[in-house]
């Protein structure tokens, strides 16, 4: 009978061995005819502490994975790997508890090593403990030999033996309630010499470090999930906004798109490396209980073989040898067993992580390929405009001789190039029609705003360049300067100013004005029809009532006419240019003209001539000593007893004036 349950225990010894061996990490299968291995190095407390703070900060990087998850199939991932990472964290707490059971049995049957040199009262304590025992073990035989006594005995005999039960059931009570406070006191004061945290020891280490993970505190037998742990994939803020294929499609996005995904990349490898520490670390942990495992295996080999022929009295000491074999190998398998678990898991989560790995960096080659075609798209686009605006420069020095019209065209060519290009960039980088409206309308609120002068200006400038615009040299009146332009830029323009009184003589002055003067009612700008270089000057002088009118006319104009004939081609020139631009302008030409004034005691005459502006001060010169010498040399056209008349010129007339 004994043969038979020693055989049962070697086969459960060798199914926990199996079980324990074959676990990734483990080794090989047993060697055969290997020599017994030396005593393993024992897990102290310190080194369970640390094995659960690593893995307590591993499980919290989940709130990285979480952070760079970007799409639906990310967010899968993050969410089977917290299943995942719940389980190694339960398994790594479950493997602390075991383990500070073993070293708390280890602590009570060694108390002289672990003290760490005590004070009597622990002593006393544990002097205490071993007498409590040795009263509750004596007491517990003394009932059980009663109670066997009990149950063949009779009459007044019976009765002794109840009373003497129910004693000694009493003193058992009280005598496990003692003990079970000794063993208290001694498990805190032998927790406290040997942790030295200040805690009651490992065990209680373990459980303040499970409160503060929600996956530790998991019960494994109820499958239920720890308060605070997600139910569903985990969402992420703006994950539909990040790579989405049809989505990204502007150079602007994409290079966004490849410095997330790098960043994504070295988030997983960071994780990575973490996870394939925390298993180094599993791996090293384990390696001892392994190796007792391994130890134990060997030994129950031995006892079983030895049972074959060994007499009753050595079987009944191998069956005591074989069943502290198999407390302590439930000892150690209750440590090494989530242990092992772990380290599955730890490769199934690492397994995840490269495949994570893998597709982020498809995704950013991908990226980088995507990049390059769109650059060289907008390359080639760009060629093929900097190609057209060079065929456009080149026709229109070909077909357009007139200099300002080619310089229109080339102008507007330059605008035009520019536009399109920026219209290509933006479409390029942005590369959704949204993007681009939303950020053109900004851009142009603000640039409207701002430069709300400039763009005045610059509208100004395409009006001032007109039919009717100004060019480099025309003589043009702005206001209440009068000056010659020198330069037409796109904001402003600068004029050189001229002197008044006729003169036309410059004052060294340049003058600029800004193009926006075109808008301005205030600000009128008078220039000089294109062809023409002439202006009206007036000449003013008295003549007496009794005069003939019909002879003061004549004479007059007779006078002012006389000089005109030496200017007459050119001002005919000027004229048919006039009339060719113009249509609404006086059939006369540009001849002379009189009014009289009739007032008191004389009267006005008004004479107004053309002068060329090239010539304007010789003209009024002559015509003013021409007026005089015709007054004085006819007796009718002067004042009686007066001197000769005071001729007043003005040269300031405008064309209105003028037609007036």
């Amino acid at each position: 009978m004994i043969q038979v349950w020693m055989k049962k225990i070697k086969r459960g010894c060798f199914l926990l061995a199996f079980i324990i061996l074959v676990m990734p990490g483990c080794g090989s299968a047993l060697p055969q005819n290997s020599p017994p291995p030396a005593s393993p190095q024992a897990i102290s407390a310190s080194q369970v502490v640390q094995f659960l703070n690593q893995t307590i900060r591993w499980y919290r990087q989940l709130s990285a994975e979480q952070r760079i998850a970007s799409d639906p199939d990310d967010q899968m991932v993050v969410y089977n790997n917290r299943q995942v990472a719940d389980q190694i964290v339960r398994l790594a707490f479950d493997f602390a508890r075991a383990e500070s059971d073993i070293l708390a049995r280890q602590t009570a049957s060694t108390p002289a090593q672990n003290t760490g040199g005590a004070p009597e009262q622990y002593q006393a304590l544990r002097a205490m403990q071993g007498e409590l025992n040795k009263t509750v073990q004596d007491t517990q035989a003394e009932l059980d030999s009663n109670r066997q006594k009990l149950a063949t005995a009779t009459g007044r005999r019976r009765q002794e033996l109840a009373s003497q039960v129910s004693e000694l059931q009493a003193e058992l009570d009280l005598a496990t309630v003692r003990r079970e406070s000794v063993h208290s006191m001694v498990e805190f004061v032998s927790g406290t010499s040997s942790s030295g945290f200040g805690a009651t020891g490992l065990r209680a280490q373990v459980e303040a470090l499970a409160a503060s993970i929600p996956a530790a505190a998991l019960n494994p037998s109820s499958g239920r999930q720890a308060p605070g742990s997600p139910q569903g994939p985990v969402t992420t803020a703006g994950a539909n906004n990040a790579y989405g294929g049809p989505d990204i499609s502007g150079i602007w996005d994409i290079m966004d798109d490849i410095f997330t995904q790098s960043s994504h990349i070295r988030t997983i490898d960071s994780l990575i490396e973490t996870t394939g520490a925390l298993s180094n670390i599993g791996k090293d942990i384990r390696a001892p209980l392994t190796t007792r495992l391994r130890e134990l295996f060997r030994n129950s080999d031995e006892l079983a073989a030895q049972a074959d022929t060994a007499s009753p009295a050595q079987l009944a000491q191998e069956k005591k040898q074989l069943d502290d074999l198999a407390a302590e190998f439930k000892q150690l398998t209750s440590a090494s067993m989530p242990l092992s678990k772990q380290s599955v898991l730890l490769g199934i989560y690492r397994r995840s992580l490269t495949n994570w790995r893998d597709a982020t960096d498809g995704r950013y080659r991908a990226d980088w390929r995507n990049l390059g075609v769109r650059v060289g798209f907008l390359a080639l686009i760009l060629a093929i405009v900097f190609a057209s605006a060079e065929v456009w420069r080149r026709a229109v020095y070909r077909y357009i001789q007139e200099p300002r019209q080619r310089h229109q065209f080339l102008l507007l060519r330059r605008f035009v190039l520019w536009l399109v290009i920026a219209l290509i960039i933006a479409f390029t980088l942005a590369g959704r029609l949204t993007s681009i409206v939303t950020f053109a309308g900004l851009l142009t609120a603000g640039v409207a705003v701002a430069l709300q002068s400039v763009i005045l200006s610059v509208v100004g400038y395409f009006f001032l360049i007109g039919k009717f615009g100004i060019r480099v040299g025309d003589r043009v009146q702005i206001g209440s300067v009068t000056g010659e332009v020198i330069e037409i830029g796109l904001v402003r323009i600068h004029l050189m100013e001229l002197g008044s009184g006729g003169f036309g003589t410059p004052t060294g002055r340049v003058v600029a004005f800004s193009n926006s003067i075109v808008f301005q009612p205030s600000s009128g700008l008078f220039k000089q029809i294109s062809g023409t270089n002439f202006n009206w000057h007036e000449v003013r002088l008295s003549v007496p009532r009794t005069a003939d009118f019909v002879l003061i006319k004549e004479k007059l104009l007779e006078a002012v006419a006389g000089v005109l004939a030496n200017y007459s081609k050119e001002l005919e020139l000027q004229y048919r240019e006039m009339k060719r631009t113009v249509h609404s302008i006086a059939a006369d030409g540009l001849n002379p003209r009189i009014q009289l004034h009739i007032l008191s005691t004389s009267v006005e005459a008004v004479i107004r001539f053309p002068v060329s502006l090239r010539n304007e001060s010789e003209i009024d010169e002559r015509v003013s000593q021409a007026l005089l010498k015709a007054v004085e040399s006819n007796p009718t056209l002067r004042m009686p007893g007066a001197e000769p008349p005071a001729i007043q010129l003005r040269s300031d007339l405008s064309l209105g004036d003028a037609a007036g």
